[in-house]
């Protein structure tokens, strides 16, 4: 059976806290964000015992880890802001394993210095791609050697977006060190959201044997108009963002993706992988939970 997580960043609280709302919930994995009220967790006060800490927390509530969020622009234009970035990025992969997964996913991020997910020309570049190649590989290489697994999560205004360009990359850093988030929302645009099926069968055909990791959430054409959508709440600003340009992100079950065949895919090659709630408020948690758990007993999955 395929297990429901979700994101202890919709969460902001203490570290047992935590634990303990998600719990309350009826979850059982979680993509852990490292970051909680009671514990500094920037980059140099990052440690072993402190990881640690964390993973037995979520084990102690039969919440083991799934994943490592380690969301962040890879390919950020300024020198120094990048570094700053991949270094707290390889840190968390360095610890991976004390964390209690040895997956950390990112996007690839834009060369855009406002956001991390607007297009900028530079993204669809070769010299943009070669850029970010060489950064995906050093991270790949990294992950490796630590016993860890770097997860690339596409979307569609990064460097690394479209089906092509995820073939090309795993094609071109052919790494045990590199795998694939599986989120079909992030594939869609204005030009082919009204070819769904098309669309799904199209990303699993060619990417499933790369996943180790999948996501819910839904997408549908834009109500908001073309300006960047952010929800206010106490989040990082990969958990506020609801999607940019004509296409809109919201929580499972609020949007037009097709579920059944969604889940049915993932199931062929992936029938014990966790799928791990995101893009709600704490409020909506439990509509969105019984959506997916719904979702998967109709399947069968």
């Amino acid at each position: 059976m395929i297990q429901v997580g979700i994101f202890t960043g919709y969460f902001p609280y203490a570290l047992p806290e935590t634990a303990r709302c998600i719990r309350a919930l009826g979850f059982n994995t979680v993509q852990l964000d490292v970051a909680f009220k009671d514990m500094d967790l920037s980059t140099g006060a990052i440690s072993r015992d402190k990881c640690r800490t964390i993973g037995e927390t979520f084990r102690d509530h039969d919440l083991p880890v799934c994943a490592v969020s380690g969301y962040t622009n890879i390919v950020h234009p300024d020198p120094a802001a990048r570094q700053a970035r991949l270094e707290h990025l390889t840190t968390l992969i360095r610890h991976a394993r004390d964390l209690g997964s040895p997956y950390v996913i990112s996007e690839t991020g834009t060369f855009a210095t406002d956001s991390d997910w607007v297009h900028h020309p530079r993204n669809k570049t070769e010299e943009g791609y070669e850029e970010c190649r060489a950064v995906v590989a050093d991270l790949a290489r990294t992950a490796w050697d630590h016993g860890a697994v770097f997860l690339l999560e596409t979307y569609v205004n990064n460097v690394i977006g479209a089906v092509e360009e995820t073939l090309r990359l795993f094609a071109d850093v052919s790494s045990p060190g590199l795998g694939l988030l599986m989120d079909p929302t992030n594939y869609f645009e204005d030009h082919n959201i009204d070819s769904m099926d098309q669309v799904l069968n199209q990303i699993f055909d060619s990417l499933s044997d790369k996943v180790r990791i999948a996501h819910a959430k839904d997408v549908m054409r834009s109500k908001a108009g073309a300006s960047e959508k952010h929800a206010d709440i106490d989040a990082s600003e990969a958990h506020t963002f609801r999607g940019v340009g004509a296409i809109e992100l919201p929580a499972p079950g609020l949007g037009s993706l097709n579920y059944d065949l969604y889940l049915e895919r993932l199931a062929v090659k992936h029938p014990n992988i966790p799928i791990v709630i995101e893009h709600l408020e704490e409020p909506d948690v439990p509509r969105a939970k019984a959506f997916v758990d719904k979702k998967l007993e109709t399947v069968g999955v």
